[in-house]
């Protein structure tokens, strides 16, 4: 069960954002992830957990941020609920999505393990409905995945498989690479691995 750390910060102007406490391990169901986000002043700022299914589809999701709250399943594609700080309004949300992202790390995971692609795959298109902070607004966007490389890097605990994805925003052309080993992400824009316990999880 690998433990750690991340830190977060602005992809274009690096301004921090604190930081993501997190645990994750696969399990007889799929894999979870579970983390606590911490402001740059130190503060808790929200959380995430999410749980996929051995097919990488997400089975349960719930974000917390600025006291608004998210819960969602694949269900006829993505649903969710968002409610309020105050508790007293919840909006209903459905798209024909594959899944769901954000700004947590364990997105790009989740993603990874829904597309499952090889070196030898053709880019593969997504949709997803992201949640921005610090509302958790729902936005629905669409992503090309492509996997560049696999490669085995030699660590003290022996070698390490590395996965280096190009992924592309299909409204702008922007692209940029997402590093990861089993279920960690090394390097993404806007996220540092600052600290690990264990070896990532190796999926079957």
């Amino acid at each position: 069960m690998p433990r750690g750390r991340y830190s977060l910060h602005d992809p274009h102007d690096h301004t921090p954002l604190g930081e993501e406490h997190f645990h994750c391990a696969p399990g007889p169901s799929g894999w979870r992830y579970v983390s606590q986000v911490i402001s740059p002043s130190g503060d808790h700022a929200g959380s995430v957990d999410l749980t996929l299914d051995d097919l990488g589809r997400p089975i349960r999701l719930e974000l917390h941020a600025a006291s608004w709250q998210v819960r969602g399943a694949a269900i006829d594609g993505v649903t969710w609920v968002r409610t309020d700080p105050t508790g007293t309004h919840a909006t209903e949300g459905n798209v024909r999505a594959h899944a769901f992202t954000g700004t947590s790390p364990a997105f790009l995971i989740a993603t990874a393990r829904l597309l499952r692609l090889t070196p030898d795959s053709s880019a593969t298109r997504v949709r997803l409905v992201a949640f921005t902070d610090p509302v958790l607004a729902p936005r629905t966007l669409d992503q090309s995945w492509a996997l560049m490389k696999r490669e085995a890097h030699a660590t003290d605990n022996g070698p390490l498989m590395v996965e280096e994805y190009q992924v592309t925003a299909l409204d702008t052309g922007e692209q940029h690479a997402v590093h990861i080993s089993g279920d960690v992400v090394l390097a993404a824009p806007g996220i540092e691995l600052e600290d690990l316990d264990s070896p990532p999880s190796v999926f079957t």
